[in-house]
């Protein structure tokens, strides 16, 4: 009988300390709010009265949160090995953004981001997702008040990957399927998020599926499911049904050299100097 192997434990690119956990639990919950404000405040509250301005509060403010949020994580221990592979994923991820571009769905960066955060970690996957598309933003120029939130939805993505259970242990075909599925769903989850960052810009007397301020919850949300039906549901199927297709097929080999290459760079091994010889 052939012995069984050890798991080995996968090394990670950044260790999350306290300060950096409460660093993405602040963000999250701001962005939480910058996203959800038009479902969270009464239709009498200040911040309805300023639908078109908020938006804008909430990107600047975010533009300060995820930076704070990155700092922290880099204090926490990105190294420059770390910092290299985050380099070389960023503008391989913005590289492919572009291929897609005004096909619906067709956006291959989003599997590269899944099979990122699920080998480095979630604190590495934060960053890399929020750099990725600031990256992709700056070579497409799609820079506007959209992108910051564009830079958190996708932080939060492929920092989710790296939550999902079984890092040292799980591979093969089970690994492969639960990140397909974890691909599905949060590409549609991407989309939906991405729709509430813009859908407050919509004028109440330009659509019926427009968000008003002065209706009540209840109506808003017929009004923003609705607007996600007739908008966006194509789109974020295609872009869900490219990221499965491409994990299952590319994801074994993709892992593999991102395991490979971990492993080589050793992020966790302490760097020690030898004293010089007398």
């Amino acid at each position: 009988m052939a012995p069984t192997s050890t798991p080995e434990r996968q090394a990670r690119a950044v260790r999350l300390g306290p300060r950096s956990v409460a660093a993405l639990a602040l963000v999250s919950a701001v962005g939480v709010v910058g996203f959800g404000w038009p479902f969270l405040t009464p239709p009498t509250s200040r911040l309805s009265a300023h639908a078109q301005d908020a938006p804008w509060l909430f990107a600047g403010l975010l533009v300060l949160l995820v930076a704070v949020v990155a700092a922290a994580i880099s204090e926490s221990g990105l190294g420059p090995k770390a910092v290299a592979m985050l380099g070389v994923l960023a503008a391989t991820g913005a590289a492919l953004r572009p291929i897609g571009a005004g096909t619906a769905g067709i956006e291959p960066m989003f599997f590269l981001m899944v099979l990122s955060g699920r080998v480095l970690g979630p604190g590495f996957g934060f960053v890399l997702g929020s750099v990725t598309m600031f990256a992709s933003a700056l070579l497409t120029g799609g820079v506007g008040p959209w992108l910051p939130f564009q830079m958190l939805a996708m932080g939060w993505f492929a920092m989710g990957a790296g939550l999902l259970p079984g890092p040292d242990r799980l591979r093969g075909r089970a690994e492969l399927v639960m990140l397909a599925v974890y691909g599905f769903l949060a590409a549609f989850a991407y989309g939906t998020v991405m729709n509430l960052a813009g859908w407050p810009f919509m004028s109440a007397l330009a659509s019926t599926v427009a968000f008003d301020p002065h209706a009540a919850v209840a109506a808003n949300l017929a009004r923003f499911l609705a607007y996600c039906l007739a908008t966006s549901l194509g789109w974020d199927l295609g872009r869900a049904v490219v990221t499965v297709v491409l994990t299952l097929t590319l994801g074994p080999a993709v892992l593999r050299a991102l395991r490979r290459a971990t492993r080589r760079a050793a992020f966790e091994t302490p760097v020690t100097f030898d004293a010089p010889r007398q």
